[in-house]
């Protein structure tokens, strides 16, 4: 059984501009099928490799027989998996062709459409499902028994027949990553210019964010033992040679037993890598106490989402408590020692040039080390989607990449609109890049983000920041001229599946205890509930406010999911419920707590 894995070749100006990363996807599937005794796989990365229609052909070319070919898919890279797999078709006709990824998982109608050559599109999560393909496959009993393979969607004449979903993955650790399938050299980040890896300590989120779709996709929150996840963090450390990782969860800090036990591995084993998250101020509020312990456990790097949930109306308190709890959490993290990102979405229907800016003045007065701004993006399987959608003009989903304005504010034009966040840019990082980065007095953290600014200044000269270079924007003169390129003749005109909802939403009386129980159960399962795990630094005392008192499980339901989203399922009633509990949770554990935000000390 000969199996080629494939990951299209598509570039948006994004999170690339900081390296090159290596595609987890592929690593922990190609583990998987080898556990399941299906050994003879390659993996092209194309996108890597930054691979032409010919020069993929070539690659194929070199294949003398093909069995699965499988691709993976996000909604912007949907096209370029499409005609990869069609060139796969002509080229070995013989080979069953396969889909993955999250935008196939929910828009399989429109993918079968309009590329009618890919035989079956996994929907959800993948290991299993693909194992159980393979070995029909390898059996000769494809196509005949695809109707008994749970998880898939195929075309059978012109109808579309989905198959009932395969039940997630119960024991995550089940899944062992074949990391040795990547050509490692290649997956630089340039920052700290050094191997990079994204592992994953958890798969799904217990929150259910109208604007994410996460939840939908992986179905179930479940945790991994740490001590296995610092297992494979040990191997790309001394086998591959990785000096920097990114754990790939949705909020690795959901869980804080578990994130503390794999902290304390980490120490343990004195592997002596950095790493980074990303996670919501609520957790980082939280965990002040702990701070110094991830530190030294290597975390350098927290992308921490801000403003933008308060911008998109899905937080639990006002903006005003969002603001100042931002802010704290930003100076928390710097006094540790710990590399800060604000994460900001632009574009929503109400934008202006001055809550653009508003946005810059935030992220200068909480004394951000970076900021980000994306564009406004209504994935189209989302909740979020269903509720605006008569005002989504752009239905070319290869422009779906955060940094192409789909949305265009009411009061703005989309060229507009990129060079106010443009502006952002430039101001934010000449201030940083002169005043900032080349005098902080702790050698990681200067070292760091120079490394960022180089990675910044890099792309920025390439013209590949924000796909600049490709649109034609060289500032405010050329904002009339911009080149945005949108297939106005992409439409979605076939049945999206978005997913179990109904039940999800029918929910929302036991979704705390449904959340706490899933979080025990794992914490049981690894062993994580004995009290706190053991910490090997001391911690200085917790400074009061209202997040670090309250209940955790409160928290889950009022913080927001995802860096700063609010829990959709919830009525006002439940809200207020909430917010009142952990009042009085910290009103408990002191009185006397005074209100107030410190001003942030020097570097």
């Amino acid at each position: 059984m000969r199996i080629v894995l494939i990951h299209p070749n598509y570039h948006s100006g994004g999170a690339e501009i900081a390296g090159k990363w290596s595609p987890a996807w592929v690593a922990y599937l190609a583990g998987y099928l080898k556990a399941g005794g299906y050994t003879d796989i390659r993996f092209i990365d194309a996108m890597t490799d930054d691979l032409t229609e010919d020069q993929l052909r070539a690659e194929l070319a070199k294949e003398k027989r093909i069995d699965v070919v499988g691709c993976t898919a996000m909604t912007p890279s949907i096209y370029k998996a499409e005609r990869a797999l069609q060139i796969v078709k002509e080229m070995h006709p013989e080979a069953v062709t396969v889909l993955g990824g999250i935008h196939g998982t929910f828009m399989y109608n429109q993918v079968l459409k309009e590329a009618p050559w890919i035989d079956a599109i996994v929907r959800g999560e993948g290991e299993s499902v693909m194992l159980n393909l393979v070995e029909s496959v390898h059996a000769g009993r494809w196509p005949n028994d695809r109707g008994q393979i749970c998880g898939i969607a195929y075309r059978e004449g012109e109808k579309v027949v989905a198959t009932k979903p395969e039940p997630p993955i119960r024991d995550v650790d089940t899944i062992v990553a074949d990391w040795s399938i990547l050509d490692w050299p290649k997956y630089i980040y340039i920052p700290m210019n050094t191997r990079v890896a994204t592992p994953n300590m958890a798969r799904g989120c217990p929150f259910t964010c109208s604007f994410c779709s996460q939840w939908k996709f992986w179905r179930d929150y479940r945790v991994r033992d740490p001590k296995l996840v610092v297992d494979e963090i040990e191997n790309l450390v001394k086998v591959h040679k990785v000096g920097f990782f990114i754990l790939a969860d949705e909020e690795p800090t959901i869980n804080k037993k578990a994130f503390v036990a794999f902290c304390q591995e980490l120490i343990d084993r004195k592997l002596g890598i950095l790493w980074g998250i990303n996670t919501r101020v609520s957790d980082v509020l939280r965990d002040e106490a702990e701070l110094p312990f991830y530190r030294k456990a290597g975390l350098v790097h927290i992308s921490l989402g801000t403003e933008a949930a308060a911008q998109l109306n899905l937080d639990l308190f006002n903006k005003e408590t969002t603001v100042a709890e931002n802010k704290k959490a930003v100076r928390i993290l710097r006094e540790n020692g710990i590399v800060t990102e604000a994460q900001f979405i632009m574009g929503i229907d109400s934008e202006t040039v001055e809550t653009i800016n508003e946005t810059y003045l935030m992220a200068m007065d909480w004394g951000a080390d970076m900021a980000n701004w994306s564009m406004f993006t209504p994935w189209p399987y989302s909740d979020l989607y269903r509720e605006m959608e008569d005002k989504v003009e752009v239905l070319d989903f290869e422009k779906y990449n955060f940094v192409t304005p789909i949305m265009k504010p009411k009061n703005m034009s989309r060229g507009e609109l990129l060079d106010a966040v443009m502006n952002n840019y430039r101001r934010f990082y000449m201030r940083r890049s002169l005043f900032h980065y080349p005098w902080v007095r702790d050698p990681v953290r200067r070292k760091y983000l120079l490394g960022c600014l180089k990675a910044f200044l890099k792309s920025a000269y390439e013209r590949k920041f924000y796909n600049l270079g490709k649109v034609g924007y060289w500032g405010p003169q050329t904002i009339k001229k911009l080149k945005w390129q949108f297939d106005h003749s992409r439409k979605l005109d076939e049945k999206v599946d978005f997913g179990d909802v109904a039940s999800w939403k029918s929910r929302s009386a036991r979704k705390e205890s449904e959340a706490e129980a899933r979080m025990k159960n794992a914490e049981a399962e690894l062993g994580l509930d004995m009290g706190d795990a053991k910490r090997t630094v001391a911690a200085p005392q917790k400074k009061t406010s209202l997040l670090a008192h309250a209940n955790v499980n409160d928290l889950a339901q009022g913080a927001a999911a995802c860096g700063g989203g609010g829990d959709q399922q919830m009525s006002e009633a439940e809200m207020e419920a909430v917010l009142n509990r952990a009042r009085e949770h910290a009103a408990t554990a002191n009185p006397s707590r005074a209100a107030g935000n410190p001003q942030m000390p020097a570097d």
